[in-house]
């Protein structure tokens, strides 16, 4: 997708599990099972989709998935799968090798966003997985990640970023706005403080790289919210407020975690929020 300056494409990273009562809060299971049917350890499947955006000079890569960092153990847990995709393959189909991407935007720290910022070679030594690249991440939720709840502790792991401030790859955003020319972030704090949406804006049309403020097409409605979300209902203050804004200016949703769409439009109907039209990125 041409949006002004910049070319998008979706990177799939692989996917992964998690319980789909945690991705759906409150809501029943006979309602989230419709489009998201789990497996017989009560996971659904997420995809772990990074977005490439290329142009001015730059190709700039929002997330990089969960890495290949995990043990054996830990892969099963969270059922990572790469046998249909991954980061390096993605980006491979791009064109791109890990020496090509010179910027990544990491939305928040959780694992399954950070993983492939790092990576170990043969030795077992940890280095940067994209050594040209400078990383952004937001102050708060670089403060937040040394100093998480117990609640949200299993979702970081140090050395998916740790050693990006050591070696001086590491700029930590201090507020919302502008980063590039057309691409800038909105901060949302609710699912966990500091974390930044990317919004794309070209020509008459904005592209939303939505995080997990809204992980999947069908968490549109308001209600619909993971019980990972620190504060649920700052949660929903801000998807409010964000897909509000959205319906109004016709912005394009691009969605992180859903295996089945990549992007759609939002309509507010008299259920509340919907996807709308799918969009070919």
């Amino acid at each position: 997708m041409q949006l002004g300056d910049y070319k998008i494409n979706p990177i799939e990273c692989g996917t992964l599990g998690l319980d789909g009562g945690a991705m759906f809060g409150v809501i029943p299971k006979t309602i989230w099972e419709k489009t998201n049917p789990a497996d017989d350890r009560n996971r659904i499947t997420l995809a772990m989709r990074a977005m490439l955006i290329q142009g001015k000079g730059m190709n700039l890569l929002v997330e990089c998935g969960a890495g290949d960092k995990f043990n054996d153990k830990l892969k099963g847990i969270y059922s990572i799968d790469y046998s249909q995709s991954s980061l390096e393959s993605s980006l491979s189909k791009a064109g791109l090798n890990r020496e090509d991407i010179t910027h990544i935007v990491l939305t928040h720290l959780h694992f399954d966003h950070t993983g492939g910022a790092t990576r170990l070679n043969g030795e077992g030594v940890l280095s940067a997985t994209f050594p040209n690249a400078t990383y952004f991440i937001h102050q708060t939720q670089w403060d937040t990640a040394f100093n998480p709840t117990p609640r949200d502790k299993a979702s970081y792991f140090h050395e998916n970023y740790e050693l990006l401030k050591t070696n001086g790859q590491l700029e930590l955003v201090q507020n919302e706005g502008e980063l590039f020319a057309g691409i800038e972030t909105i901060v949302v704090n609710g699912h966990t403080p500091g974390q930044m949406l990317i919004k794309i804006s070209g020509g008459e049309r904005v592209l939303l790289y939505i995080a997990d403020l809204v992980p999947t097409s069908s968490h549109l409605p308001v209600p619909f919210l993971m019980s990972y979300d620190l504060e649920p209902l700052k949660t929903m203050e801000e998807k409010e407020r964000v897909l509000s804004q959205a319906v109004e200016e016709n912005w394009i949703l691009f969605y992180g975690h859903d295996p089945f769409i990549v992007a759609t439009e939002v309509i507010n109907s008299d259920k509340g929020f919907i996807a709308g039209e799918e969009v070919n990125i």
